[in-house]
């Protein structure tokens, strides 16, 4: 028999519903019952495309002996973390304050009043790999819960104390130094691994937040070393089996350091970021290799994310089928089946696909850009033109054959921060890459949105959930802002003023930000959300959205020093101390259509700070534009090229054409 999960509206909960586990979702129910019977909570949190949540599903929650024991001893609450960043981030710091590495499938033992006192991620249904099995946990947990109550009663009080801390960043005084972001720069190439590309080693994730800052700085501060590592690291994931080299879009992360194999979900948040750092990397660096990755994300966007109502949806899976993967691998012989005999050696060659394989110790590899165009004609004796044309027949018939494959579970909620992370990319990508189609698509998701996840003046996570948290608000209202500046429509612009204000008044309290409102539901803390994980943390868009709206943006002098402490947790909010500290660069346009060759010159390069502004006067005057640093503001210019002069590093702002 289905349990309760069958009744949520969360794909994740609901691949659980089968379990013989006693389910609760998050809410007074559980929480009571916990209460009532003194037991403790057993809470489990995950998402739906987590490969390793998937596992201990099967291997421990489909166990009837382990239900068992979970259901005698425990309220078992099953949560999306999704749905509920509030809940994943209290207890995720539980675990790092217990000494262990975060992450997902989440699992933490609470006291019937919700306060933690044991916490892990995943485990085995036996001993294995150094790790307990999850059967002893129960069991040893259980036992404590009897017979050591004070240890645990004081184990809870001590942990809550410190999430209560460690949520938010020590506070600092003093102004932020003007070089703030060549000062952050200078301690993230310290992490930088020149020999593949991207930070650290393995696992390997893009990072997108601490290239955008190294990128900013490379253009700003003219580093030319600075600006080989950003295109190391985009050519570096381009190359890799991280970038789905058939179907378009990047995988969560890479296992290794050399962007080889992925963990193969794919999550609209990341395909949003990189959409909006490989048209920077091209605006950057004009390599049409990038402006492709860029087409070829929103190409996958449309195919496999684009919800009938305009909207996007969350996830895909890792899995198919039951295996990690078995959607995207391939073998020599199956790529022999599927393009020929004659183009097989090319293809094989070019992605690297040989007979030992590279994938878990089996025979199938992932595809990754092994040889160059350059090198393929050399070995094949083919003219570099026609070693593409083939590659790219080969490619369209490989990704007709994997279309006929079991694919990937869809997550299909449509959650309103992700959907605001990827209309804001749209919306620039469009401008700078002159796609207008993506305007389009950019601007019916924001329809969606603000029809449809709007409660009064606050955006909500999804439909079927009467709240929404700060990220909600300060990414949709980013979004807002940058459809405003793509488009002039005046009516985005007040979307972006009427969410900042929402956000003072419902999230805000003695000048921090906090991911719940006020009026949200009482939990062990109300956290700040300042540090970056796999998104920009909420804080640092919210004060972005601040200081774009030209309005006051509280606390970022203390936030800034701690960021230069740890600008790789805290890149976002490096790039909201630079805009605060710099010279912002506003670009005013009179009397000109956003589609004009005068207006694309605003989206032609990476400027530090920038904004757009929009005037239509009854005045028979032309279409025009001044550019203001500062105090400082430029003659009128109506020219594409002298836009652009403006725009450059070396700008006079007093000159015109």
């Amino acid at each position: 028999m289905a349990n309760r999960l069958a009744r949520e509206a969360s794909p994740y909960l609901k691949q659980h519903a089968e379990n013989p586990v006693d389910w609760y979702p998050w809410g007074r129910e559980a929480l009571d019952r916990s209460k009532q019977e003194d037991k403790p909570i057993l809470l489990s949190i995950g998402y739906s495309a987590c490969h390793w949540c998937h596992v201990m599903e099967h291997e421990c929650f489909e166990d009837a002996a382990i239900a068992k024991q979970m259901n005698d001893h425990f309220v078992s609450i099953k949560v999306d973390r999704e749905e509920r960043p509030d809940l994943d981030q209290i207890y995720q710091l539980t675990v790092q304050l217990l000494g262990r590495s975060g992450g997902w499938p989440l699992t933490v033992f609470l006291t019937p009043d919700q306060r933690p006192f044991f916490a892990g991620t995943y485990f085995p249904p036996v001993d294995r790999h150094g790790l307990p099995s999850f059967p002893r946990i129960l069991e040893a947990v259980a036992d404590a819960y009897r017979n050591k109550r004070a240890d645990i009663d004081l184990q809870a009080k001590e942990i809550v104390e410190a999430i209560a801390q460690v949520s938010k960043p020590e506070s600092k005084e003093g102004d932020i130094p003007t070089d703030v972001l060549a000062r952050a720069a200078a301690k993230l190439q310290v992490r930088f691994d020149d020999e593949h590309g991207g930070f650290g080693s393995r696992p390997k994730f893009p990072s997108t937040m601490s290239l955008d800052v190294l990128l900013m700085h490379a253009v700003t501060n003219k580093d030319d070393k600075a600006r080989v590592r950003v295109k190391r690291a985009l050519d570096g994931m381009r190359d890799g089996g991280i970038w789905d080299q058939l179907g378009g879009g990047f995988h969560r992360y890479s296992t290794d350091e050399r962007w080889l194999v992925p963990h193969f979900e794919k999550m609209l948040y990341d395909n949003a970021l990189l959409l909006r750092l490989y048209v920077d990397g091209w605006r950057a660096f004009r390599d049409e290799r990038y402006a492709s990755t860029a087409r070829e994300i929103v190409a996958w966007l449309e195919r496999e994310m684009l919800d009938g109502r305009g909207a996007f949806y969350a996830t895909q899976d890792a899995d198919s089928d039951g295996e990690e993967g078995k959607s995207f691998v391939w073998t020599p012989a199956e790529i022999r089946a599927v393009v020929g005999e004659d183009a097989a050696d090319l293809v094989c060659a070019r992605f690297g696909v040989l007979a030992e394989g590279n994938f878990e110790e089996s025979d199938s590899s992932v595809l990754s850009i092994a040889k160059s165009i350059e090198e393929l004609a050399v070995k094949f004796t083919l003219a570099p033109s026609e070693v593409a044309r083939r590659l790219d027949r080969a490619r369209a018939s490989l990704l007709a054959r994997r279309e006929e494959r079991v694919k990937p579970f869809r997550d299909e909620k449509i959650l309103a921060s992700w959907n605001g992370l990827m209309i804001s990319s749209l919306a620039d990508a469009s401008r700078a890459l002159d796609e207008p189609r993506w305007l389009e698509i950019a601007e019916r998701a924001f329809d969606f949105v603000w029809t449809n996840l709007r409660k009064g003046e606050r955006i909500v996570r999804h439909a079927q959930l009467p709240f929404g948290f700060l990220d909600d608000q300060a990414y949709v209202a980013c979004a807002a802002l940058d459809l405003h500046e793509a488009t002039a429509k005046s009516d985005y612009f007040e979307a972006a003023e009427s969410l900042a204000k929402t956000i003072r008044e419902a999230f805000m309290e003695d000048g921090a930000l906090y991911l719940t409102p006020k009026d949200g539901e009482a939990l062990i803390a109300r956290t700040q959300d300042v540090y970056d994980q796999a998104v920009p943390s909420a804080t640092s868009k919210a004060l972005e959205l601040f200081a774009r709206l030209g309005q006051d943006v509280p606390g970022i002098q203390s936030l800034a020093a701690a960021a230069l402490d740890n600008p790789f947790g805290l890149s976002s909010l490096i790039l909201v101390a630079d805009r605060v500290v710099s010279e912002s660069t506003e670009i005013r346009f009179t009397n000109t259509d956003p589609t004009s060759e005068l207006a694309k010159g605003a989206w032609n390069l990476i400027v530090r700070a920038r904004s757009i502004r929009w005037t239509t006067t009854g005045e028979k005057v032309g279409p025009n534009v001044i550019v203001c640093r500062g105090r400082s503001c430029s003659l009128p210019s109506s020219t594409y090229r002298g836009l652009l002069r403006l725009l450059s590093p070396e700008g006079d702002v007093t000159s015109n054409d």
